[in-house]
């Protein structure tokens, strides 16, 4: 009888507990667990329109609307614009005539992410930062869809090159696998958008790991000269040639 008391004694809160621990467990975040992530998404969307209104508004206007002139609107281009034009340091410009070129960020990691969260809450359906799995990339499938797509302007060997109208394609070497896709997707600049049709996501990630081994290429021919092509390559062997024929032709004339 004692026992069995016990055995009630020490299962009843166990019952209890089982019955409001595991349903948590089953369902996810608590109500309060989701309230918090959605105080810190408006937290970060606050924050981010506390810096558009020092930094951006005087060329984007207010709630991002743009300014005839000066910058377009940034009303659905979602996150994948923002985070691409702040992370790479195109965005601020100095003066809204200045070309955009790759440069430090203005701003911090945890800016950039407040900015961002900004930009995308003007418009849920503008594209979102993508994802970028490298792992499951075909690199030879990059390299023939890179030589197809973007080699006439980056290079073959994303090197960048001279475009129309004063423009130049920017070197790749420099940018990570996020800001390649982003790129791929937004078409920043001149660039073309490459939506899913045109490149799926498996053909966007095998472009992206190609342009990473051009970054990180093995050069088994010995020095690049910096991709620039045949005029280097002629030059050093014309000079190389000339030199060793110079070289040569004095020690001859020494020894006779």
């Amino acid at each position: 009888m004692r026992i069995s008391l016990r055995i009630r004694r020490l299962v009843l809160p166990a019952a209890l507990l089982t019955l409001v621990v595991v349903p948590s467990v089953i369902l996810g975040a608590t109500p309060a667990h989701r309230a918090s992530a959605q105080e810190t998404s408006a937290a970060q969307v606050a924050a981010g329109e506390g810096l558009y209104q020092t930094s951006c508004v005087s060329c984007h206007g207010v709630g991002g609307v743009g300014v005839a002139g000066k910058g377009p609107s940034l009303i659905g281009v979602g996150a994948a614009s923002a985070d691409f034009y702040l992370s790479t340091g195109r965005m601020p410009l100095p003066a809204p005539e200045i070309r955009t070129r790759r440069k430090r960020p203005a701003f911090d990691e945890q800016q950039i992410t407040q900015i961002v969260a900004y930009v995308a809450s003007l418009d849920p359906n503008g594209p979102p930062i993508p994802a970028v799995n490298l792992a499951a990339a075909d690199e030879s499938r990059g390299g023939e869809l890179f030589r197809l797509n973007c080699a006439s302007c980056h290079g073959f060997a994303g090197g960048g090159g001279a475009l129309s109208d004063g423009n130049q394609a920017p070197p790749i070497w420099d940018a990570t696998p996020t800001q390649m896709k982003e790129a791929i997707r937004i078409g920043p600049g001149t660039m073309p958008e490459f939506s899913e049709k045109q490149l799926t996501e498996e053909d966007a990630d095998s472009v992206v790991a190609y342009a990473e081994y051009l970054g990180n290429a093995n050069n088994r021919g010995g020095a690049p000269l910096d991709y620039g092509g045949p005029i280097p390559e002629g030059l050093v062997a014309w000079l190389g040639g000339l030199g060793v024929l110079i070289v040569a032709s004095v020690w001859i004339g020494r020894t006779r």
